[in-house]
């Protein structure tokens, strides 16, 4: 049986998978196709680039959380073509997965971890790729900053006419996704008020914050441990021995 908080999180993430549905639909029957050449405003091109980069983390924590390639390669079709619906979708998977005991412990710990790491017992270290992860989500979190300075090079982008339906339904899709994003933001900062704070920055700067928040917290890392060990709080990765002890 579930507890409270697990069927509150999948009601939420079911409500919002919903929400995009049909905001999705709506947009579809009231505007038509989304591919049209003069939708590609210079705002909407910024919430795209936003959009896609904030998939690729939430892609990456798929990647790492799939032991099947086909499966993997499956949800990410599925993120990079249905956006937020595929999120909600997955965390709702995820959500359904848990057993009974899962579901009273730390239910966070529970739905990032791969299953086969649930046992608590630290698995054979490979070569690290915290580097390499740094450069990467260091790189995007540039390239959306630099995005962001080019979109207000030419003053005030927040006109009332690009305001088109596919722009709004793009970025309900873009804040459905931070809604996820967000809820890790806040599981792992210690502080309310700096849980708090990068999630406003993230709300307003989108991905630049994010990557700029991953990196952060890849720093944490030592230099040898795996580059996933990102998703967990300190406490997690210290009560089921990711970290080295001072004897290793």
């Amino acid at each position: 049986m579930a507890s409270s908080a697990v069927i509150g999180w999948r009601i939420l993430f079911l409500l919002l998978a919903c929400t995009m549905v049909s905001t999705l639909a709506y947009t579809l029957v009231t505007d038509g196709s989304p591919f049209r050449k003069e939708l590609l405003s210079r705002l909407m091109v910024t919430v795209l680039v936003d959009f896609y980069f904030n998939v690729t983390i939430i892609a990456a924590w798929v990647c790492y959380k799939e032991s099947n390639w086909i499966a993997t390669a499956i949800w990410i079709v599925f993120l990079v073509c249905l956006g937020s619906i595929a999120t909600c979708a997955y965390i709702l998977w995820q959500l359904w997965q848990l057993s009974s005991q899962e579901s009273f412990e730390d239910i966070m710990y529970s739905v990032l971890i791969r299953d086969t790491n649930k046992n608590g017992v630290q698995q054979p270290r490979k070569p690290s790729n915290t580097m390499i992860a740094k450069i990467v989500f260091g790189a995007m979190g540039f390239l959306m900053a630099v995005t962001l300075a080019y979109l207000f090079s030419d003053g005030s982008p927040f006109n009332k006419d690009l305001f088109t339906p596919w722009l709004v339904a793009t970025l309900i899709d873009f804040y459905i996704n931070g809604t996820a994003i967000s809820v890790w933001m806040f599981y792992k900062e210690e502080s309310w008020l700096t849980a708090f704070t990068w999630i406003v920055l993230f709300l307003i700067f989108g991905s630049a914050s994010s990557c700029t928040f991953i990196v952060k917290e890849l720093f944490k890392l030592n230099s040898d441990d795996p580059a996933y060990l990102v998703l967990f709080k300190n406490s997690n990765r210290s009560e089921r021995r990711y970290e080295r002890t001072s004897s290793s």
